[in-house]
Order: C-alpha cells, then structure tokens, then sequence
C-alpha cells in the first residue's frame, strides 16, 4: 500500500477539471471586463461574465492585484506559446512578423493595466522578470532562424527589440488606430537592412 501514496498525494494536488474550467473562464472574463471597465471593475460584474460566482473569484484571487497579475502573466504564456506554432507553419521573417505584431496586442492589453502595473504591490513585482523569461527565449529564437535564413540582421537583441516595439505602442491622441501598426512595420522592415547571406 505503501507504494500507492504518492500517487495518492498526487492525486489531492491536481486540480479538477471544472475547477480549471472555472479558472479559465474567471481570467478571460477578467481580460474583457479590464479593457471595457478598467481595473476597477465590480468583482460582481466579472464573476457575472465568467459564470461564476463571488466566492469563487475571491478563493483563487483574494487581491485584485492577484487577479490583475494572473491575467497578464496568462496573455504572456499565450503569446509566448504562438512562437513555435508560427515557425512551423511559415518561413522565417514572415514568423517573425506575425509573432512581433502579437507581441504587439499584448502590449496594448499591458496599457490597459498600466496604472495598477505601476502600483508598489508585491503581486506585481515579479511581472518584469517574468515578462522576460518567457518573450525574451522565444524572440530570440524566432531571429536566429531569420537571420539564418538572410532575412534579418544578425546583430539584433531580443530585449532591445521587444522594448523598442513596447515604446512605439505608446497611445498618441492626434493619429488613428493604425498608427502603431505601420510604426511596428517600419521597424521591422528596418530588420533586414545590413542582413547577410543565409548560412549553408
């Protein structure tokens, strides 16, 4: 019997289904309801669009801060998990793209937290270095292979290159919505000045 324990223990850890259910639907109503209502949203107006109820937000995210930081380190899991898939299904610089124009809808969801992800809260301090261990690995990846392919510039750095497109995200009142789209695309048109031979 003995043998059969850790499993056991195993077993009691491992969440169940509907409550990952739960989890899930909680974190993608708290994503829509942030960027129509903001940060400050009623607790009860989230829980009404996951299906849930109060008790429930309030058991896996007794903080709203938690609850914030849960939902950007979810839209970093997500976009840093489309890297691979888009390197399989195209060719190099138009992974690339694609991937950096992702990186770019998060942003904007990022701005839509900004004023909380400013605040001195201990749920958000990890945020940076999360947001780096997990877009830094996989841009980097995504430009090697361009740069293999003669695509791209070899002398690009991955972090210069998200915090470039981070800052050409930033609102500006007088242009319309596609402004930091064709800012982002000149940027990256601007990767394959100075790109060398594809490696054999």
């Amino acid at each position: 019997m003995r043998n059969h324990v850790p499993f056991v223990k195993a077993m009691k850890k491992t969440p169940r289904a509907d409550a990952q259910r739960n989890l899930d639907s909680l974190l993608e109503a708290s994503k829509a309801v942030f960027a129509e209502s903001g940060v400050d949203a009623p607790v009860r107006e989230i829980a009404s669009r996951a299906g849930v109820g109060i008790a429930t937000v309030y058991r896996h995210f007794p903080q709203r801060a938690d609850l914030i930081a849960a939902v950007y380190r979810r839209e970093i899991d997500a976009c840093a998990a489309e890297a691979p898939a888009l390197a399989r299904e195209h060719e190099a610089f138009e992974a690339l793209t694609r991937w950096l124009h992702r990186f770019t809808s998060l942003i904007a969801t990022k701005r839509g937290l900004a004023a909380s992800l400013n605040a001195q809260d201990p749920a958000y301090q990890a945020l940076p270095a999360y947001f780096r261990e997990h877009l830094e690995p996989v841009l980097q990846s995504l430009l090697g292979a361009a740069a293999a392919a003669g695509q791209v510039r070899k002398d690009v750095n991955a972090y210069e290159l998200l915090r470039g497109v981070a800052n050409l995200c930033v609102p500006v009142a007088e242009v319309g919505p596609g402004f930091t789209r064709r800012m982002v695309d000149l940027l990256i048109d601007g990767l394959r000045y100075g790109a060398s031979a594809p490696v054999p």
